[in-house]
């Protein structure tokens, strides 16, 4: 299965089989259907001999079968090596026609000369040329003739035929070996994304060092390694499972997943993905996912079901086409009988154009235009780590007028970080960063890792503290030489009654403003008190001011946050509109009135509370790599490396795809133009419709997979 007319002689087999056509799925990639349980219910064989009715044959599908590559090299040897001797045929042909005539004019069936039979010997040559060359098309053109739908099949051995019929052998050979030339060329394109989407394949290692429960290690398959196990990772290896590192530090190079310029850092408790390059350090780590659960087979069997969502221009070729090719059926007829029935032109000549009319009618450069280019497109993002979850979603983002982002976890790193430091009571900066660091060194809450990263990135040393205890809810307690100090909330603060009016008053407004306030203190007073914030990634404001630029003028914050803290962030980073203290069904009510006040609206998002909002957008964009599993599965399109300047890249490539898209689809439409009325004014031939119309598919196909380039 290489191209859409054969999904469409599927269709019309198996469909009233199975009595919903969303039952079926079509995985042109790897010539894969898929039928999907329900009523009525159909079996094996009933399917295999609904394939074998369209013109195809089928075997039941097993994952991972090792002669599927074989085969599939096979069926490519075969097409090419009949496309070669249609080819040496033809030349041959002439050859031997030129030979026994003298006439190299008659040979090429040019002038005075056209019309001189060829001998037996040349004819035998140009009949070998048509039968390889139609010979693979031969049952699904059978299968379009018993239903009455014609396709490009169809046509193409009945002009080949034809010119036979009427003494054309050259003309009928070439268009064999052509139309079997367009063939392979969109065999090939197909195996062009096939390999693309192999090379992902090939990104994970074929073994995996495994550490048993005595300290052995054992080289063992991936499929083969339990949850739970502990695999090590040499420098400079591929990781081959996903996994969270135990010992060990190292840089890895996550590029093939999250699409990451530069290396990441690694050590003990961070994530690890199949397919990503260690580097320079030893690791050793459990794994958390199943070969075949990990986030590459994730991205890899996405990435081959997206392409059996047809985009909107792919639906749209289609239907064309349905119409298109009956419709030039019909105006061949009408070149055939009415020019001699009215003009008295020759029966020959209206068969001729007739004839030419059926090869124009091949709808092969319009049908192969949009496929290759959604799939080439779909593959390219995918190695880029923006994983598009159907060609239908690579469309939309060229058209959205609108963004709305959740703020924490999506504009911000959803992760706290201190932004002031206020000493009070005569104290200096490092004094109150080394006492909070000590008190809050033993403490698992996000606020105090804040704290102690703070003082150290400060190159602060706490020094070590004496009696500490920890309040439950209200703060930490301990004793410095001899000196007793605490560190805790505004709330702790008011408890102990050492609140002046004005640090009141500072709190109150921090307080509003969705920060968060740690005050540290002794017996006597206030020593100071650290504001921390959910850090604004950097680069949130140079991404939103480049989607601006792009012209998306509505950049709208959809947060459950209080008011002023949404607006404190909608000023840092570029965003005019704000909604803030919402519900998760109020964020979908938000995105309800967006749709209907601005159009096509994408909604980006990385939470649980969010995956609504994502599913009623008109694009849901889902933060990937500390998303949650809800918010990923629900969205159109993943940021696999979270990164934000991503959109502006995505918006660019749907853009291009779409340019190159309607490029493809308007050059074949007007090559087909320009031959219809070349045709109709006797001025075309079997061959020049032909040879136009292949080498419209060979370039739709180079533009298409131009894609494949970043």
């Amino acid at each position: 299965m290489d191209c859409a007319e054969e999904v469409t002689a599927l269709k019309r087999e198996l469909v009233p089989l199975v009595r919903d056509e969303q039952r079926l799925g079509f995985d042109v990639l790897r010539g894969k259907l898929t039928v999907r349980s329900g009523e009525p219910e159909v079996s094996p064989e009933q399917l295999l001999a609904g394939v074998s009715r369209a013109g195809l044959r089928a075997e039941p599908w097993v994952d991972g079968a090792p002669g599927d590559a074989a085969r599939s090299e096979r069926a490519d040897r075969l097409r090419s090596a009949l496309v070669v001797a249609s080819g040496l045929a033809t030349l041959s042909g002439v050859a031997v026609h030129f030979s026994l005539s003298g006439s190299l004019a008659a040979a090429l069936g040019l002038g005075e000369a056209a019309h001189a039979a060829p001998s037996i010997a040349a004819r035998v040559c140009y009949g070998l040329a048509i039968l390889a060359g139609i010979w693979l098309v031969l049952p699904k053109a059978w299968s379009s003739a018993r239903h009455l739908r014609p396709d490009m099949n169809l046509l193409m051995v009945i002009a080949a035929c034809g010119a036979v019929a009427i003494g054309q052998w050259l003309e009928g050979a070439t268009v064999a070996f052509l139309f079997a030339l367009s063939i392979l060329l969109e065999a090939w394109s197909i195996g062009r994304a096939r390999r693309a989407i192999k090379e992902l394949l090939d990104l994970t290692p074929p073994e995996v060092r495994v550490r048993g429960a005595n300290g052995s290690e054992a080289l063992v398959l991936p499929d083969q390694v339990a949850v739970g196990s502990l695999f090590l990772v040499r420098p400079g290896e591929r990781i081959p499972l996903d996994g969270r590192v135990t010992a060990g530090a190292s840089h890895v190079n996550q590029a093939p997943i999250t699409g990451e310029s530069m290396p990441v850092s690694k050590a003990a408790g961070d994530a690890v993905f199949a397919g990503t390059i260690n580097g320079d350090g030893a690791l050793e780590a459990e794994s958390t996912a199943a070969a075949k659960d990990t986030t590459l087979a994730r991205i890899i069997r996405l990435v081959e079901e997206a392409q059996s969502g047809r985009a909107v221009s792919e639906q749209w070729v289609e239907r064309f086409a349905r119409i298109y090719t009956p419709a030039i059926l019909a105006l061949a007829v009408l070149a055939l009988f009415l020019p001699p029935l009215l003009f008295g032109m020759p029966w020959a000549r209206s068969t001729y154009n007739a004839l030419a009319l059926l090869v124009i009618a091949c709808p092969c450069a319009l049908v192969i235009s949009t496929p290759v280019s959604i799939v080439a497109g779909l593959t390219t993002a995918a190695k880029r780590g923006v994983l598009i979850k159907g060609g239908v979603y690579l469309e939309i983002p060229a058209a959205l007028s609108a963004i709305a982002f959740d703020k924490t976890g999506t504009l911000t790193r959803g992760e706290p970080e201190v932004v002031a430091v206020t000493p009070l009571s005569g104290h200096d900066e490092p004094e109150l960063l080394q006492r909070a660091a000590a008190l809050e060194a033993s403490s698992d809450h996000p606020l105090a890792k804040a704290v102690v990263e703070y003082a150290q990135k400060k190159g602060v040393r706490p020094e070590p503290a004496q009696d500490l205890q920890t309040l439950q809810g209200r703060g930490v307690t301990a004793t410095f030489a001899g000196r007793p100090y605490w560190i805790g909330s505004h709330k702790y603060l008011e408890e102990r009654g050492q609140e002046t009016p004005e640090v009141h008053q500072t709190l109150e407004r921090l307080s509003a403003e969705g920060r968060s306030v740690v005050v540290v203190g002794n017996n006597e007073h206030v020593c100071g008190f650290l504001v921390l914030a959910d850090a604004v990634r950097p680069e949130a404001k140079p991404t939103l001011a480049e989607l601006r630029a792009l012209g998306i003028q509505h950049l709208v914050l959809l947060t459950g946050d209080n008011r002023p803290t949404g607006q404190s962030l909608a000023a840092q980073v570029g965003i005019d509109e704000v909604h803030a203290e919402l519900l998760p069904q109020d964020k979908v009510a938000q995105i309800t009135r967006l749709v209907e006040r601005y159009g096509p609206v994408a909604m980006i998002g990385d939470g649980i509370n969010d995956a609504p909002a994502l599913a009623q957008s008109s694009l849901g964009i889902a933060m990937g790599a500390a998303g949650s599993d809800a918010a990923i599965e629900t969205a159109d399109i993943a940021l696999l490396a979270d990164d934000l300047t991503q959109l502006p890249w995505l918006i660019r490539h749907s853009r291009r795809t779409l340019s190159i898209i309607r490029q493809n689809i308007g050059f074949a439409l007007a090559i087909k133009a320009i031959f219809v009325g070349l045709t109709l004014l006797g001025h075309s031939s079997l061959w020049a419709a032909i040879a136009a119309d292949t080498g419209a598919s060979l370039l739709v196909v180079f533009n298409g997979l131009r894609l494949l380039r970043d």
